[in-house]
């Protein structure tokens, strides 16, 4: 059965695979570069091939009325409010990570409570020029919905060539304004256009004049919080309709020893019309309502912690955050892999992904029998049958069913029981 959307479907294509993304943002500075471009021709990596036969066929584009921008502020600020709650004001939300927030994952975190979710960050100019590209890193399904497809852009041009293509797939196209790694640094994208404001006007201004969806921004905040404050008061006048903001600076790149700075996340939502999101500091439920109640946003993010727990958002913690009067849940981290990896059967996607999500969920049991791990690492040529039968050997092996995930069994939000 013909399954899922892939973007390239909708043209002939060949699916050779692409290489990783960050080997491809690389040739921004060296087009030449050996290893991707190898990658674009053909098949240099069995990492880099798609885990599934599985030839998906895209359904036909919804019809779409233009968004018919209006100058008076009132009206744009009535329209992302009507957008918004049009698609159900989703309050749990996957955010965009690369490599990991690829569409078998998304929906996985779908079924256990997400209620949207980001594509990985998608670069602009490759995404315009190259079809393989294309067909690799972005595919999407009708079931894949509130969805964000985030671009990173430093060219309003290029950028809107890009966001035309996925504008009929998707509920809102998002410039990532919070790429904080050095990769974004040379590519000249991401946080580090903090220090170019007027092209950042210009890429918000572009796409929210000529698409028929609405453009949402997600940033990170400047060490000073009025600056913080004019930027993002700045984006919405330009015509963002949802800003997503991330409670670190450009800098504080560990979230390990950063914590995310909810109070400036709450000025940003008090100075703004539009909806904000907040990120960071998300670890399990408690996290969310309290992130809620404190910054007053309309919706949290949650990422890293996400790729180890899945269900966070229907109340399901890992050990790590049990508190005292939890209980065993019904799941655990090796049956959210069979899932995923059921996802992925469905809705194939490089075994590249799917490596990096088993080792995510799969680390603590690892970490019990990390012999285990080694001939995990050593299989150069993996497969379905060979991951289901690691997971089974894992759970014989530890014991007791494996690790269990946990619940507090005491709270009920929205329908999910946590």
């Amino acid at each position: 059965m013909k399954r899922g959307l892939l973007f390239s479907s909708l043209s002939p294509q060949n699916r050779n695979p692409f290489s990783v993304l960050l080997q491809a943002l690389k040739t921004l500075s060296n087009p030449s570069s050996a290893r991707t471009m190898e990658a674009l021709a053909g098949d240099a990596d069995p990492d880099e091939t798609l885990c599934s036969a599985e030839v998906p066929t895209a359904p036909e584009p919804p019809a779409l009325l233009p968004m018919e921008i209006s100058s008076r502020a009132e009206t744009r600020v009535e329209r992302a409010w009507a957008h918004w709650r049009a698609i159900g004001a989703p309050k749990l939300i996957v955010a965009p990570m690369v490599d990991n927030s690829e569409l078998p994952f998304r929906m996985l975190c779908r079924k256990y409570g997400a209620e949207g979710a980001y594509t990985p960050m998608l670069h602009s100019r490759i995404f315009t020029e190259n079809e393989k590209y294309r067909s690799m890193e972005f595919t999407t399904c009708k079931e894949d919905r509130p969805l964000f497809v985030q671009f990173c852009a430093n060219d309003p041009k290029i950028l809107l060539e890009a966001a035309k293509r996925v504008e009929p797939f998707c509920d809102y196209v998002d410039i990532n304004l919070g790429c904080p790694q050095r990769i974004a640094r040379r590519g000249n994208y991401g946080a580090f256009l903090m220090e170019n404001l007027p092209l950042i006007k210009t890429l918000v201004k572009t796409l929210a004049q000529n698409l028929t969806v609405p453009v949402s921004c997600k940033i990170r905040v400047f060490p000073n919080l009025s600056d913080t404050i004019s930027y993002a008061k700045m984006l919405e006048e330009s015509g963002c309709s949802l800003l997503a903001v991330h409670g670190r600076t450009r800098d504080q790149k560990d979230s390990s020893k950063f914590k995310a700075d909810w109070q400036a996340i709450k000025a940003v939502k008090k100075a703004l019309k539009i909806p904000v999101l907040a990120n960071g500091n998300i670890r399990h439920m408690a996290d969310v309502d309290s992130c809620l109640e404190e910054t007053e946003t309309d919706g949290v993010l949650s990422a890293e912690t996400l790729l180890e727990n899945p269900a966070i958002f229907a109340g399901f913690k890992t050990k790590e955050w049990r508190e005292k009067g939890d209980l065993e849940g019904e799941l655990d981290q090796g049956d959210l892999t069979v899932e995923y990896l059921g996802f992925c059967e469905k809705y194939p996607v490089p075994w590249r992904m799917v490596r990096s999500h088993v080792h995510k969920l799969l680390g603590e049991w690892f970490r019990v029998r990390p012999e285990i791990r080694e001939d995990f690492n050593r299989q150069s040529l993996l497969s379905f049958e060979w991951l289901y039968g690691m997971v089974e050997r894992l759970r014989e092996e530890i014991g007791g069913g494996g690790v269990k995930l946990y619940k507090s069994g005491e709270r009920e939000r929205d329908g999910v029981v946590s």
